[in-house]
């Protein structure tokens, strides 16, 4: 499985042209995979957004693997020159690490301290095609906005249809009064790292926020990470 990382890479990597671009974006954080999945266009997205980062001069968080579409995309971005911030459970490091780190590595006691560290850290966030872990964590954020916990823009890249079944099933809820207009449009996708980037950066919220009591109560829950922060 790492050897066909290396392969995808290699065979996609390519001198970089950097354009010095202004964003709204000084580091996003990307949830995805630490598998590289079975459809190769999967590490090529990841390969490609690590591309867009560099090119738009944005650093990148995320969860500190060095394997699957982890590895992909922060290898891309570290080698473009941009800063790598990897955050990740000490207990999670001898399974999503492998060999050497890439970029600057944060261990942090647990997973919700993992993803609230994450959040702060980011202006931004993108989910690649993953498993359990990558819609645990992005559902996470798409309620904190929601709830106005942060009005920080949240991207799909919807490599070959692969969100399709989820964004039905929002589209349902919806339909059934679960969620509303408003919040249905916390969520951009699209399925190239260009195009999305794009959208990101036009993202203005529609929905309206309930954050001062949360915010309190889930600074208390977090501990070191308070909800303040994440907001920034």
């Amino acid at each position: 499985m790492e050897n066909s990382n290396n392969q995808t890479f290699q065979r996609l990597q390519s001198p970089m042209m950097i354009r010095s671009s202004p964003s709204r974006f000084q580091r996003v954080c990307v949830f995805c995979g630490s598998s590289p999945g079975k459809n190769p266009s999967y590490q090529i997205a990841a390969i490609q957004l690590g591309k867009q980062l560099v090119e738009r001069n944005i650093d990148l968080v995320y969860g500190g693997g060095s394997i699957g579409l982890m590895g992909l995309v922060s290898q891309v971005v570290y080698d473009g020159g941009r800063h790598v911030l990897g955050v990740i459970p000490k207990t999670l490091m001898p399974r999503e690490l492998t060999g050497e780190t890439i970029g600057e590595v944060r261990a942090v006691s647990g997973m919700h301290q993992r993803k609230a560290e994450m959040s702060r850290q980011a202006d931004a966030f993108i989910a690649l095609p993953g498993g359990y872990g990558t819609l645990e964590e992005l559902l996470e954020v798409i309620t904190w906005a929601q709830l106005g916990i942060h009005d920080k823009p949240v991207g799909l890249l919807n490599v070959d249809g692969y969100y399709n079944s989820l964004l039905t099933f929002i589209d349902k809820a919806v339909d059934e009064g679960f969620v509303t207009p408003a919040a249905r449009h916390i969520i951009v996708s699209a399925p190239t790292a260009h195009e999305l980037l794009s959208k990101l950066e036009e993202y203005v919220p529609k929905h309206s926020g309930v954050a001062s009591k949360l915010s309190w109560e889930m600074g208390q829950q977090l501990g070191h990470s308070t909800i303040s922060d994440i907001a920034r």
